[in-house]
């Protein structure tokens, strides 16, 4: 009898190291699998955008130092295929990393800019003569507020990725009808947005708020995208978001930055992200100007400091 109880023992020692060999193989066989997976999305993404070599912009980044925010100039483009263009959406993303919070300042196109070296005009305007740098110096110059990096989108580009990283679409809830001068037809409600759509949300300024209401729904739509981005069902989407980022997104990131910030707003979990317009209520009015028409002139002072207590609380 002990014998019996003995050979049971030898026999049950002899399978725990199949089974862990088993359990082994199978964890090899994932990660392989993943690897593939991940490796054929993000080719895929790399392949579909376009990934023709751009001439590079200009750009002289602050240096970044310890313990500072990161401060990322993101700008929407509406170029059509020209090499000129106004930017239509102009943000800087201010990134603590120590506390995980984001916080988004966006600029009206129409702010009355000391442009250097060029006539006083509408800020967008910067960009038009001398693309990301002057326009940068130009923010600089008028807020005082560091710019280490830059991400510039064109509105198609923009498209494509909203539709990658969502292809069931984006839940938004559509305020009020909209169709003119979007190029879509949106109905007041609940709605699911392809990239096409969720551009022409963002886009819409034919209402009493205009331009003031276009920077409030581009800042909820930073928001919506970010919860999208970071949501647990998109994640099998993010290897073709990263990769299509290679030819969608112009930055003076590398391409292995621009990795890493994905997965390190990823990884971190829920990113907190609060929002900002500038001018802040108060402290501007509108004029005409023969040269810039409409223009919003602001009291620079007041918005400078504004800017500084929205970052530092």
């Amino acid at each position: 009898m002990e014998e019996e109880l003995q050979q049971t023992r030898r026999r049950r020692r002899k399978r725990r190291p199949r089974i862990g060999r088993i359990l082994f193989v199978i964890f090899l066989f994932l990660a392989v699998g993943i690897g593939i997976y991940t490796f054929t999305q993000y080719s895929s993404g790399y392949k579909l955008a376009d990934t023709e070599q751009k001439e590079p912009m200009e750009f002289k980044g602050d240096q970044l130092k310890k313990g500072d925010r990161e401060n990322i100039l993101v700008l929407g483009v509406d170029s059509r295929g020209e090499d000129q263009a106004r930017t239509d959406t102009m943000m800087i993303f201010s990134w603590d990393k120590e506390n995980n919070d984001v916080k988004v300042i966006s600029f009206m196109r129409d702010i009355y800019a000391d442009i250097p070296k060029h006539e006083s005009y509408k800020l967008n305007t910067a960009f038009y003569l001398g693309k990301v740098q002057l326009l940068k110096d130009t923010m600089q110059g008028m807020f005082d507020l560091p710019i280490h990096h830059y991400a510039l989108i064109d509105f198609s580009s923009f498209e494509s990725l909203v539709d990658i990283i969502a292809p069931d679409g984006v839940p938004v809830n559509v305020e009020k009808d909209m169709s003119e001068k979007i190029g879509v037809i949106l109905t007041k409600g609940q709605q699911k947005l392809n990239g096409q759509e969720l551009l022409g949300y963002a886009r819409f300024r034919s209402d009493a708020e205009g331009d003031f209401g276009r920077v409030g729904r581009q800042q909820l739509v930073m928001e919506i995208l970010k919860d999208e981005l970071l949501s647990i069902e998109n994640v099998p989407n993010l290897p073709k978001f990263i990769g299509a980022t290679e030819g969608y997104i112009q930055t003076d990131y590398t391409r292995s930055d621009k990795t890493k910030r994905v997965l390190d707003a990823v990884v971190s979990g829920k990113l907190e992200m609060e929002k900002m317009t500038i001018p802040v209520e108060g402290t501007y009015s509108f004029k005409n100007y023969s040269h810039a028409g409409s223009v919003i002139v602001l009291d620079k002072e007041m918005n400078k400091t504004a800017i500084t207590e929205f970052l530092e609380k």
